[in-house]
């Protein structure tokens, strides 16, 4: 608290606010530190259905990588059975020539979300730039 002396008639106090406004931008300070350094979630792509009437190119069917993560973390890449300790050499493999490093998930209906996730981590560190996700309405063309 600040005191004043005046001339009419005796002591008047006052706030002093110098040090409230110290503390508030300390604390914008802070808060616009620690913005930025909130958690993301993964970062993912879904592929968009293509048209109905539209061919279907062999040669980019034959380029993309779909790894399906059934029930009992069973895996399969492309239709070949794989299993979890294999999943990272084997993706290391496919793209080690590609320029394009993108691939897919692909998960059963039951499956827990945290195999799903596993065979995403297990991907990003094999070196796959992005990793899309496929779902049962999008493989349906819906």
């Amino acid at each position: 608290m600040g005191m004043e002396v005046g001339s009419s008639g005796g002591q008047m106090s006052s706030p002093n606010i110098v040090p409230m406004i110290d503390i508030l931008l300390v604390l914008i300070i802070i808060f616009m530190v620690i913005t930025p350094l909130t958690p993301k979630g993964l970062d993912t792509l879904v592929p968009q259905p293509s048209p109905k009437d539209q061919q279907v190119n062999q040669e980019q069917l034959n380029k993309t990588v779909v790894v399906q993560v059934a029930m009992g973390g069973r895996l399969k890449i492309n239709n070949e059975n794989a299993n979890w300790e294999t999943l990272g050499p084997r993706m290391e493999t496919i793209f080690k020539d590609r320029a394009e490093k993108v691939a897919f998930v692909k998960g059963d209906n039951d499956v827990l979300f945290m195999d799903v996730a596993r065979a995403i981590d297990i991907m990003k560190e094999a070196g796959i730039d992005k990793v899309g996700l496929i779902t049962a309405k999008l493989e349906a063309g819906q």
